[in-house]
């Protein structure tokens, strides 16, 4: 293994929960999670040789995992077999009530939109406004207003 491949490795690795989460968000199962999770897998090492560091690593993890997602939210087709690199969440969150909150919290995320579901996400993993804008490549401004939005259309639909 050369010295790009172990890079490669070892940035997944670093950064499989992060993946994994952008996956579930736009997937309800764990077989399509899974498969989600080897596309954007794949898109990132077939981008990785011309990532030139302009931007932070998770930036770019977050840009290309985002619109892996989207895009495959457009296409009905199958997509190719690939390795399997499953993670389930019992992997990921060993507390069952955990499991349950985020599945609860995830089932509400995934009856918004796709920009939306992106922008929360993005929010809730504590990135910053500037870096949401910087990754979905709209105005800071404008991330702000929709994130209020989002959060009041989520505290509307878990009460109902």
């Amino acid at each position: 293994m050369d010295k790009q491949e172990q890079s490669f490795l070892n940035l997944v690795e670093q950064n499989k929960q992060v993946i994994y989460k952008i996956c579930f968000m736009y997937a309800s199962d764990d077989e399509t999670v899974s498969d989600l999770f080897q596309e954007v897998t794949l898109n990132l090492w077939k981008a990785y040789p011309t990532f030139r560091g302009e931007s932070k690593p998770m930036t770019w993890i977050y840009r290309i995992a985002v619109n892996t997602c989207v895009s495959w939210l457009r296409t009905t087709s199958k997509h190719p077999q690939t390795v399997s690199l499953t993670l389930s969440m019992t992997e990921l969150f060993a507390d069952e009530q955990e499991r349950e909150n985020l599945r609860e919290l995830y089932t509400l995320i995934n009856r918004l939109g796709k920009l939306e579901r992106a922008l929360i996400m993005l929010w809730l993993d504590e990135k910053s406004y500037e870096e949401i804008s910087e990754i979905l490549d709209i105005s800071v401004t404008n991330v702000g207003v929709r994130i209020n939005r989002i959060k009041a259309k989520l505290k509307a639909m878990s009460n109902n």
